[in-house]
């Protein structure tokens, strides 16, 4: 498969890539790492008819600590976060999801940044354009039908990325830049959408500036992951999972992806948590409570029942690696 035609700009920094978009208006993309945006284009998913490459503008790359708050460069590589040993140490969920992404070569050029910005995904739509053209496209791709729910008018296309239901569950914020100026929303605002067209609380003319996660003290976090390879593959389930407490969890955060359009948090999982220990019966009431919010429909690997099924599993295993995991001091 060939790339289309399409116009290559180069911007040096934040401010010239944001005048572009702004002028080139919905027909611009950005491009980071181009792990995932050029084989959508090879499919003719997306026809930007300018790309944006972020990879010379300044002041976007870099990880630093400060006061107990990491700040992420978005166009930082998915292979530098898994090589940090501060990573491992302090956000061990982080560096599990980012780990577990795709493969260490593609891990080499792809950056959390275009993890965070990954575009929904779905049976129907990664097919080639021929596939596509077969069932009269769908509703994410210029189509009248939801494949999945054809009775709907809801595109239900999943949010795949590995990264952020962890961000979410670590209470991370991010920055932007538009033509309006800055802006700053947390990871939870960025993913409040009921629609896999459009998947991100950011502008189209928005670029994400900075991925900003709080101390998190002695709070412990951990990633599960289901797909049908132990490499490669996107999940068809991930689970976030972050506890404060020792004895008692004092604060608990459940995160779900891969189910749905957006990360599902675990409201009543979270509740049940809080003033608990960690033991069997109340890691199998929460992983049970965990289990109903989310109904995964017929549009990726795996069947729904079982994957259904999978999310009571991975909860209870991805808590049952919290109470085993040594505090942190």
């Amino acid at each position: 498969m060939r790339l289309p035609t399409f116009q290559y700009r180069a911007p040096k920094n934040v401010r010239e890539a944001v005048r572009i978009l702004a002028g080139e208006g919905p027909m611009a993309q950005v491009v980071a790492g181009g792990t995932d945006l050029y084989p959508n284009m090879k499919r003719r998913q997306v026809e930007p008819g300018t790309v944006v490459g972020l990879r010379e503008v300044r002041g976007l790359r870099g990880q630093r600590w400060r006061g107990g708050t990491f700040r992420i460069g978005p166009l930082e590589t998915l292979r530098s976060l898994e090589r940090d040993a501060r990573v491992r140490k302090n956000l061990k969920g982080l560096h599990e999801a980012v780990a577990s992404i795709s493969t260490p070569i593609l891990r080499n050029m792809g950056t959390i940044g275009g993890n965070v910005c990954l575009d929904t995904r779905c049976f129907y739509l990664n097919q080639n354009f021929e596939w596509r053209r077969a069932i009269h496209h769908c509703l994410k791709c210029g189509g009248d039908t939801c494949w999945t729910a054809p009775g709907g008018d809801r595109c239900w296309a999943v949010n795949s990325s590995d990264t952020v239901p962890v961000l979410i569950a670590l209470g991370a914020t991010f920055k932007l830049m538009g033509p309006r100026g800055p802006r700053e929303i947390t990871a939870e605002e960025m993913f409040l959408v009921t629609d896999g067209r459009e998947w991100l609380g950011k502008k189209p003319d928005e670029i994400l500036t900075d991925i900003l996660i709080p101390k998190q003290g002695k709070a412990r976090s951990t990633y599960v992951k289901v797909r049908r390879r132990d490499a490669f593959d996107f999940p068809v389930l991930g689970v976030a999972a972050r506890i404060e407490g020792n004895g008692r969890v004092e604060r608990a955060d459940l995160v779900l992806n891969a189910v749905g359009p957006a990360p599902v948090r675990c409201s009543e999982a979270e509740k049940a948590l809080v003033g608990r220990p960690l033991t069997d019966d109340v890691i199998e009431e929460a992983s049970e409570l965990a289990s109903r919010v989310a109904k995964p429909l017929d549009n990726t690997d795996f069947m729904p029942s079982y994957r259904k099924k999978m999310i009571r599993v991975h909860v209870a295993r991805a808590l049952v690696a919290l109470r085993s995991q040594a505090p942190i001091r």
